[in-house]
């Protein structure tokens, strides 16, 4: 049995014999060939299909990490821009609570006559010391609860002083109204308070004030803030001029001339009068009266002097 094959590549038809042994090394050949590339094509399909699968499971994975970081990155952008709103609103409050605390210690400083070198609001306190253990890593939420319990302590402290500095104005406004010091500044004691002989009878009776002798129109003034009650001529004062100071009320008598008028307010060393010798009066001089709230005569010595006690 004869094969021919017709090819272009040869110019006659070649044959061959089944027999021959040219055909069994050509025939194997062309087995050998078709195997190789068989195998080559289905290595390079297997190579290319695992590669593929590989490559998409890497691919898929990474894609997979980098959305869930992305996400983990949002959410802590959230939570930090959550955490510097709540930072900024306890910082507003503790700063309108030191501005309050500031200026409250500043008048707290003038009214209790202070210092104010060594209570300088206006600078933070003296701190040092020398440089301590790091205890730790700061936790915004620990750090958000210490700045809350500040400024619910700065609030107390800003009470407390409110009410110190109401106590230490009540302190003050009754320490104005309390008579104190002489109703001159010039002129000299001429008959004292309690037993005496009276100047124009010579009988023993009570002198329910102090008399101050000196040159006729030598002001008098005011020993506490107060309001007029009276002012104009009573029997035996002459013109008169008389103060109510709440607790207290004074009374200046014997005036050449009254410079206040009823209703008007007085402050502590206002020149409410002129010394004079009217009404029941042996020459010019004040005759200086601390009544009670009662009516009823007090000692003007403890006041003058600055020893009466408020109580």
């Amino acid at each position: 049995m004869n094969i021919i094959l017709f090819t272009k590549y040869i110019g006659s038809p070649l044959t061959l014999r089944m027999g021959h042994s040219r055909f069994y090394v050509i025939s194997l050949s062309l087995i050998l060939i078709i195997c190789a590339g068989l195998f080559y094509a289905g290595f390079w399909l297997g190579q290319a299909r695992t590669l593929q699968y590989t490559d998409g499971g890497i691919f898929t994975t990474e894609k997979q990490r980098i959305a869930a970081l992305q996400k983990k990155l949002r959410s802590s952008r959230r939570s930090a821009q959550t955490y510097l709103a709540a930072l900024s609103l306890q910082l507003g409050i503790m700063k309108s609570h030191v501005i309050r605390l500031d200026a409250l210690g500043q008048r707290l400083t003038r009214m209790a006559n202070l210092d104010s070198g060594e209570f300088n609001f206006s600078k933070p306190p003296a701190q040092g010391g020398p440089a301590g253990a790091e205890i730790g890593q700061v936790k915004i939420k620990d750090f958000l609860k210490e700045m809350s319990d500040l400024s619910l302590l700065l609030q107390d402290r800003e009470v407390n002083l409110s009410v110190l500095e109401t106590q230490i104005m009540h302190i003050r406004l009754e320490q104005k109204v309390v008579p104190k010091g002489r109703p001159v500044k010039k002129g000299y004691p001429s008959s004292s308070y309690g037993s005496r002989r009276d100047p124009f009878t010579g009988r023993k009776t009570f002198h329910d004030g102090i008399d101050y002798a000196a040159k006729k129109g030598t002001p008098i003034y005011s020993v506490a803030d107060g309001v007029v009650t009276s002012s104009g001529k009573r029997a035996g004062y002459g013109n008169l001029v008389e103060v109510n100071h709440g607790e207290y009320i004074t009374r200046y008598a014997h005036n050449h001339k009254n410079l206040v008028k009823v209703g008007q307010k007085v402050t502590q060393g206002q020149k409410i009068a002129l010394i004079g010798s009217t009404g029941r009066s042996t020459g010019p001089h004040v005759h200086f009266e601390i009544v009670n709230k009662k009516g009823k005569p007090v000692n003007p010595y403890p006041f003058i002097k600055n020893k009466h006690v408020i109580r």
